[in-house]
């Protein structure tokens, strides 16, 4: 255990394994500050091919990936909007609904396309958040988290990104796009899944 203390205080930068600006600001919030934070961009890193069978599987590919290649401590997330009468999709695929340019307004267009078909009023979802994080000598961590809330009736706010504008978490009237950051992360499912690792990072 001294070990890997020391190893971690050594620690000067960490790569968080993703190129989409609005994970990577939400993932470096929720980091040690004094660390340089570092993007699969500065090394000409492509991104690899996402084919687990769920969150945390594709978190752990990235972050892996990342790693290898850097020999750093790389941290990464797959996270995704499922929703319940739509058997869980948009689920790993919320990236691939946007299509290949990641136009998340693509995405949301399927989205209210596919559940006009059901027609109802209330629509129950949660975003999930598989966050991994890899270490250099091989060892790893992957954890899970979550916020539940429903579907708006439409597209509600510019702020955040992804599928923020037609998310309402429960107890609260307005979606991720409409909210501030600071309470969007306080209840993301990005925050509740560092919660469960940041002991790995107590020591930075």
């Amino acid at each position: 255990m001294k070990n890997k203390i020391k190893f971690l205080k050594n620690i000067k930068a960490i790569l968080i394994a993703t190129n989409n600006s609005g994970k990577f600001i939400e993932i470096k919030t929720l980091l040690p500050q004094h660390i340089k934070f570092l993007s699969p961009k500065e090394f000409n890193l492509e991104e690899p091919e996402e084919n687990g069978i769920d969150f945390k599987s594709n978190a752990l590919i990235k972050a892996a990936y990342c790693s290898n290649k850097t020999k750093l401590v790389s941290i990464a997330d797959d996270s995704g909007l499922e929703i319940d009468i739509l058997d869980g999709m948009p689920g790993i695929y919320s990236a691939r609904w946007a299509g290949d340019k990641k136009d998340f307004r693509i995405g949301i267009k399927k989205i209210y396309s596919e559940l006009r078909i059901k027609k109802l009023n209330k629509i129950k979802a949660r975003f999930v958040c598989a966050l991994a994080v890899f270490f250099p000598c091989g060892f790893s961590k992957v954890v899970e988290g979550h916020v539940y809330g429903s579907i708006s009736l439409f597209p509600k706010g510019n702020n955040g990104f992804g599928y923020d504008p037609i998310f309402i978490p429960n107890n609260y009237t307005k979606t991720f796009g409409q909210m501030s950051s600071t309470l969007k992360e306080k209840l993301s499912h990005r925050n509740d899944a560092f919660k469960k690792i940041k002991k790995f990072f107590k020591y930075l």
